[in-house]
């Protein structure tokens, strides 16, 4: 689940990260802000600012303007519910920092760049810092970071934050907490300029959530608009490890895609129209574990959903687990081969793409 700025600042909070002092604004309020402030919509994509969904507003008398604006402003096809209002910090210095679940080394990973804001997604091609990070060297990481940023005045500080923001990350299940900018005050203090945060949904049911966005029983997102494979799963493990192992054979995977538990017709039809929106897919790789739900429910969804579809790409599956031999069954019934492994789906899917 990603959070919304406010909500992943909100979390940050608790765990005595600085953030900007702020309000939530609603479409119904009245307001009266203190000025300057900086007025950011609140909705699940990147890029508000180039878009106009980040305003700095200096005069009361372009307040409730710029307000009603934001309100009406389509960024990538969302609207925004809340925008969120800050109070305008004096920046010394813009850097990155963000921590992650690294499913290479099974480590959780900081990730550093002394070009934070605009500048890190502009120059994607600059190295970053990283270092695995676990309770017994959050000191020497924050050391390290220190060093790296160039910052030996604020060596204590960054291990604060780092100790503050392991735990932050860990107690709440979240995948990925990305602080960009943070930013270095002029009294040399640091403040989470901005955060994306993303939660693991098979978490929730240990925690109390409630954000904006509901809990969806399919996770999707775009990783190349120009990929050449498309990828469904069930659980975001099988999900990324589905993802990685397209990428690994040379193959370009245009999605991550766990359909969770609720793999029916109606989830797959849904998934299938997304991935027809790509336009270099030439092979759909489905890979499933059935557990709670079964893999015949699943061969009838990917019966159902295909014939939806008279230019669906081939479909390279792999099924497992409960009532496999009947999914079998159902599926070589409709001439839709099932293979015995992801590495065969990928090797076939490959032969596909290069013919």
């Amino acid at each position: 689940m990603n959070l919304l700025e406010y909500e992943a600042k909100n979390i940050l909070s608790m765990f005595k990260i600085n953030t900007p002092d702020s309000v939530i604004i609603k479409q119904s309020d009245k307001n009266t802000l203190k000025i300057p402030v900086v007025l950011k919509s609140q909705v699940p994509t990147g890029g508000r600012g180039k878009a106009g969904g980040i305003r700095v507003i200096e005069s009361a008398d372009d307040l409730q303007k710029n307000i009603d604006e934001i309100f009406e402003l389509d960024i990538k096809g969302f609207k925004p519910k809340t925008i969120l209002a800050e109070e305008k910090i004096a920046i010394k210095k813009e850097l990155y920092l963000s921590i992650l679940i690294d499913r290479a080394s099974s480590s959780i990973r900081i990730m550093a760049n002394v070009r934070g804001g605009v500048e890190v997604e502009e120059n994607l091609a600059s190295s970053f810092w990283n270092m695995a990070i676990g309770k017994e060297n959050i000191e020497v990481v924050g050391q390290q970071l220190a060093d790296y940023f160039d910052l030996p005045g604020q060596t204590f500080l960054l291990q604060d934050m780092l100790e503050n923001l392991y735990k932050c990350f860990v107690e709440n299940d979240a995948t990925l907490i990305e602080i960009n900018p943070l930013v270095l005050t002029d009294e040399d203090q640091l403040v989470a300029g901005d955060c994306k945060m993303t939660l693991d949904n098979n978490a929730a049911f240990r925690h109390d959530w409630a954000f904006e966005e509901e809990i969806k029983q399919s996770n999707f997102v775009s990783l190349n608009e120009t990929g050449n494979i498309a990828t469904i799963a069930n659980g975001a493990g099988l999900a990324m490890a589905t993802v990685d192992a397209v990428s690994d054979a040379g193959l370009k995977p245009a999605n991550f895609l766990d359909i969770g538990g609720g793999a029916d017709a109606e989830s797959l039809k849904v998934a299938f129209d997304k991935i027809m929106q790509y336009k270099n897919i030439q092979a759909i790789v489905i890979n499933i574990f059935a557990g709670i739900t079964r893999c015949d429910e699943v061969a009838r969804a990917i019966i159902t959903a295909r014939a939806d579809f008279s230019t669906l790409p081939p479909l390279f599956i792999r099924l497992a687990g409960t009532n496999y031999q009947s999914a079998v069954k159902l599926l070589e019934d409709e001439d839709i081969a099932v293979l015995p492994n992801l590495s065969s789906c990928i090797e076939v899917a490959k032969k596909k793409v290069q013919s």
